[in-house]
């Protein structure tokens, strides 16, 4: 008898230690798809992470590194430290998005450097997508919320005019970009990899990836952190407060900073950068028409078009999922 009763308790540990494991899987793959997201101009992390159905627990982890956390950690409690912030839940997630970008980089800057029309037509559609599918968020379509969208566009097209192709590769100036696009991750529909794009550092940091150049990794996620930890709270309380007007603003953003990501430009003024390679510092945007004539290069007209329509209905299904995920938790 008692044999049979230690085997049962054996079996229950097992199937115990399966469980975890399985759900330890689990969760590093929605990880991995976080990170391909964050990797890619238009596609949020967070929007991966609320199809998924860990959005509010990954919220709910970051905003806990408050008072109680630091008194735990002043008080020696590690175990107790890590139990407050699920660190368990954040470590095998972290884990997932970083085997992602560390993937991801190599490829996306080997078509940035041999195919950026076609790479640049398929984030453009990302990004039409992705402010269609934010502004749908908006209940209310009152003055005060259109006059926050017209806003949000007018400062997106500023921020791409004001912002030049070199901004400074200064250990602060990639401190502060780690913590504005930290920022974007957690915003469903808003991607930080975008926001890269506006500060001109996507292809720089995603290099440092690549080529593992620790320290601006370390200065870049160091701001990340700093910036989760700062305005996951004040985040929280705009969309909690202000959903409409924040929702249309971030919409507004985009869609007036698509004059970035338009795929055909031509350089108007060069420089040459630390590793001797010339590189665009002033741009405008050209039709595909006259493009090979203006720059010597294909417009590749065909297969942007394709690659935009392909971006555009990733966001599309990606969307479909979400409400069809959200429905089921209902």
């Amino acid at each position: 008898m008692s044999d049979r009763k230690e085997t049962g308790m054996n079996n229950g540990m097992n199937n115990g230690t399966k469980n975890r494991t399985k759900d330890r899987v689990l969760l590093y793959l929605k990880g991995v798809a976080m990170g391909s997201a964050d990797a890619v101009p238009g596609v949020s992390g967070g929007t991966i992470a609320f199809i998924s159905g860990i959005y509010e627990t990954l919220v709910d982890a970051i905003r806990s590194f408050d008072r109680d956390a630091v008194k735990l950690l002043a008080g020696a409690d590690f175990k107790g430290f890590w139990n407050h912030v699920n660190g368990n839940f954040l470590a095998v997630l972290l884990a997932g998005i970083g085997t992602a970008i560390l993937l991801l980089s190599r490829i996306i800057l080997h078509w940035l450097e041999t195919y950026p029309e076609m790479l640049w037509s398929f984030f453009f559609g990302l990004i039409i997508a992705s402010a269609l599918m934010v502004g749908k968020k908006v209940t209310r379509w009152e003055s005060d919320v259109v006059f926050a969208g017209i806003l949000g566009g007018f400062l997106g097209y500023w921020i791409t005019v004001a912002t030049p192709a070199q901004t400074p590769e200064t250990a602060l100036f990639v401190f502060i970009s780690g913590m504005i696009a930290i920022c974007a991750m957690i915003l469903p529909g808003i991607s930080g990899s975008f926001i890269l794009v506006l500060l001109s550092k996507y292809e720089y940091v995603l290099t440092a990836v690549r080529d593992f150049h620790i320290s601006t990794i370390l200065i870049f996620g160091t701001g990340a952190a700093v910036g989760i930890l700062s305005f996951s709270h004040l985040l929280h309380w705009m969309l909690k407060r202000f959903h409409d007007i924040t929702i249309a603003m971030l919409t507004g953003i985009m869609v007036g900073s698509l004059n970035k990501i338009w795929p055909w430009k031509r350089a108007v003024e060069t420089y040459t950068d630390g590793e001797g390679m010339i590189r665009p510092l002033i741009s405008e945007n050209v039709l595909p028409t006259n493009y090979f004539e203006l720059v010597g290069r294909p417009s590749f007209l065909f297969w942007a078009v394709l690659l935009a329509l392909l971006g555009f209905s990733l966001v599309y299904f990606l969307e479909k999922w979400s409400a069809a995920g959200e429905k089921e938790r209902v």
